[in-house]
């Protein structure tokens, strides 16, 4: 009977290292694709491009000053979330991240309702845990709440009260594109930053990163081209990439397939309706254009404006022809 246990314990020994030798077809299992904007996220705050004053004042953070809370505010595909997911990342470690931030996106609710539960409730845990490699581990938590200008005003209303009780162990990171849709309370509140859109060398060098890790041909009219209809939206600019790659298999992605695949407007066609008008108008109609782009980056409404910007070109129509 012992020698039957003990060959049976010898098979299933045998079978368990069958099952776990490297090698096997579990490991060799192809890893789950992963959208490139999240693959290639930035990872530490030192990965972060072109927003100096945040990373400056996060790297301090980092090295053991206190934390306050946090306004980002500027045009999508700056970086916004990513700093802050980077920053919390080095703050607390894997083994903490989880139990430390909290992040409520687009997804989630924004009436009264979400900050009564969900980050009331949140912010009033105890902070416990330390960081398995021996760091020091902030003795606060983090939550984050993602695209804030679409919060009621009742519910920024409650968030400011509880950013005030909870203020020993709490820290709030607010990110919204429009910073003028947020109560001036929360604001006075927060340390604010303005995200600036990419520059085109700062997109053209990520971009080709990403096209020589992924084997990717692409031209310098193509990467010129993604960085025109993406407008300093750097996760914009990486997802048409990524459909262009998907499309032609990742061999010569030409300017057509961006515009196919953006459905962009060519500058060409938008220089032709300028031109149409006659000198003075012309003029004048720049002119309402840059405020036009100057409202926009002050937090004005897209749809106001560019009814506006439509307007004032239907007149400028109508009195030259």
């Amino acid at each position: 009977m012992q020698a039957f246990l003990k060959g049976a314990g010898a098979i299933g020994t045998k079978a368990t290292r069958e099952k776990t030798a490297p090698g096997t077809s579990g490991e060799n299992k192809k890893q789950k694709p992963i959208p490139w904007v999240e693959k290639y996220r930035p990872k530490c705050v030192a990965e972060i491009a072109f927003q100096e004053e945040v990373v400056a004042v996060l790297k301090k953070t980092i090295e053991g000053a206190d934390l306050p809370n946090l306004l980002f505010y500027g045009p999508p595909g700056t970086g916004k979330t990513s700093t802050i997911l980077a920053a919390a990342r080095e703050l607390f470690g894997p083994e903490l991240y989880r139990k430390r931030v909290l992040e409520l996106n687009a997804s989630d609710e924004r009436g009264i309702q979400v900050v009564r539960e969900k980050v009331k409730t949140f912010a009033k845990l105890a902070v416990a845990g330390s960081r398995l490699d021996g760091k020091p581990a902030p003795p606060f938590k983090i939550i984050i709440l993602d695209e804030a200008d679409s919060m009621t005003n009742a519910a920024q209303a409650a968030l400011r009260r509880t950013m005030e009780r909870e203020s020993k162990t709490t820290r709030f990171c607010l990110i919204c594109n429009y910073i003028s849709r947020i109560i001036e309370p929360l604001t006075s509140r927060c340390s604010k930053f303005r995200f600036k859109p990419l520059t085109d060398r700062i997109q053209e060098e990520r971009l080709r990163d990403i096209c020589a890790k992924e084997n990717v041909q692409c031209n310098n009219e193509t990467i010129n081209m993604l960085i025109d209809v993406s407008e300093g939206d750097l996760r914009k600019a990486i997802t048409y990439l990524q459909c262009a790659a998907r499309l032609t298999g990742g061999k010569d992605i030409t300017e057509q397939v961006i515009v196919e695949i953006s459905g962009a407007v060519p500058s060409d066609l938008i220089d032709g309706l300028l031109a149409a008008c006659h000198s003075s108008s012309f003029e004048k109609l720049e002119i309402v254009v840059k405020e036009v782009d100057k409202c926009l980056v002050d937090g004005a409404d897209e749809y106001l404006q560019m009814i506006a910007l439509s307007a004032v070109m239907m007149q400028q129509f109508t009195q030259s022809s």
